[in-house]
């Protein structure tokens, strides 16, 4: 089996993994490219490369590499995707508020039980809303409180945050933004 022979050559098969995806690639899956014959450092210089190829400066790319929570993956420039949701005019689905604040908690106070939700919000959760949120894969269980009964523990997947477009949490706006909303998060 050959192996590339100069850093071009290393890029072009970044890329063309890349855009060929049909999800964000991590670090381990594109080192197996090069059969584990390159360092993450190389890697990650290649791929900070191939931003700048694909990036804001080349304003006649329509897409560009982004990094979010699972690995790297390429996606339209922002001022196209009104154009590309007409290729899937599906609706997209709306979300009570109920569901919206019971995620919001969860994002900004995670690992959390259903009493917490249930203490921070002043009501019940409906099981539908869990339900809805384990579905669209933007929340699971990640182990049980140690306490009598032991609750399950929610948090965040990495899929919600690809979804946001956010490498990790921290990157969510600043909790203060949603203790001045409607949103109630502080118990």
């Amino acid at each position: 089996m050959r192996e590339p022979e100069n850093i071009t050559e290393m890029k072009q098969i970044l890329e063309a993994a890349l855009l060929t995806a049909g999800q964000p690639l991590s670090l381990d899956d594109m080192l197996k490219l090069f059969a584990g014959r390159m360092e993450r450092a190389t890697l990650r210089m290649l791929l900070d490369e191939l931003k700048a190829d694909w990036g804001q400066e080349n304003s006649d790319k329509t897409v560009e590499l982004v990094q979010v929570a699972s690995g790297y993956r390429f996606q339209a420039k922002p001022q196209f995707s009104e154009f590309i949701a007409r290729l899937n005019p599906e609706k997209q689905p709306k979300y009570s508020r109920a569901v919206m604040e019971t995620l919001a908690i969860i994002a900004y106070r995670q690992p959390v039980t259903r009493g917490d939700i249930e203490q921070i919000r002043g009501v019940a959760v409906n099981p539908n809303v869990i339900r809805q949120l384990q579905e669209r894969d933007w929340i699971d269980v990640v182990g049980q409180r140690e306490v009598p009964g032991r609750p399950s523990l929610y948090a965040t997947t990495k899929h919600f945050l690809d979804d946001l477009n956010l490498r990790s949490l921290a990157e969510l706006p600043p909790y203060e933004d949603f203790a001045q909303s409607e949103i109630p998060l502080d118990s």
